[in-house]
């Protein structure tokens, strides 16, 4: 049997350590125990290094997470995860049985499609002064909508009592909420998940305040 050398080769992580989205891939593969290497790309420098010519080589949408992996280049962050469940061993992300994976995709949806963009680098720089505000009505508003979801799907984890690609997608949201300012504790089922998920290992040593790119003064 041949094994393409593009398989034995770590996975390269193009991301910035508060990117959201780079940290749930940075999640998935701590989860999975895949030693990997990360590439910085600084969303603020410059102007924005993911706008340049050689990151758009990479990934047209000018946006991190892309990874380099088995020969291939991924972006979007589902995408990315979900390949990594396809293609690898370690504890599964998405639950066995049908009902609770399609509980896992809608939680994973809701958060990546339905808070994160809106509130996303891009576009709070587009909103300007108002940014502060427009990040806390819409990160407020996809909470009031997962808080009675995840009462009903939620045990020790998200769905259920195993992790899964819902609690990957929660955790950064949650950060963002808090850099932004919104009250978490009027969702206590979200505030109650969250709390758990950032004591385990896999969370905490993909923090943005412990990453190569993490600036000093954030360091912990």
């Amino acid at each position: 049997m041949r094994v393409s050398l593009a398989f034995l080769n770590k996975p390269i992580l193009h991301g910035y350590f508060r990117s959201s989205c780079s940290w749930r891939v940075r999640i998935a593969f701590a989860l999975k125990g895949i030693e990997y290497e990360q590439v910085p790309v600084n969303l603020i420098k410059d102007g924005g290094q993911q706008l340049t010519e050689n990151f758009k080589a990479l990934n047209p949408m000018q946006q991190v997470p892309a990874v380099q992996i088995d020969g291939i280049t991924l972006s979007q962050s589902l995408a990315i995860i979900q390949y990594i469940e396809e293609t690898r061993p370690g504890p599964r992300l998405l639950p066995a049985d049908p009902m609770q994976r399609a509980q896992v995709r809608m939680i994973c949806d809701l958060i990546a499609s339905g808070i994160q963009p809106v509130q996303n680098l891009y576009v709070i720089q587009k909103i300007g002064a108002d940014k502060m505000q427009w990040a806390q009505h819409f990160i407020d508003r996809g909470f009031q909508a997962l808080e009675p979801i995840l009462k009903e799907t939620a045990g020790t984890f998200c769905v259920g009592d195993e992790i899964s690609m819902a609690d990957i997608c929660l955790v950064p949201q949650v950060y963002n909420a808090e850099r932004f300012k919104v009250d978490v504790n009027k969702f206590p089922t979200i505030k109650r998940l969250n709390q758990a998920l950032v004591e385990l290992e896999a969370f905490k040593v993909t923090h943005p305040s412990c990453q190569p790119d993490t600036p000093a003064d954030l360091k912990t």
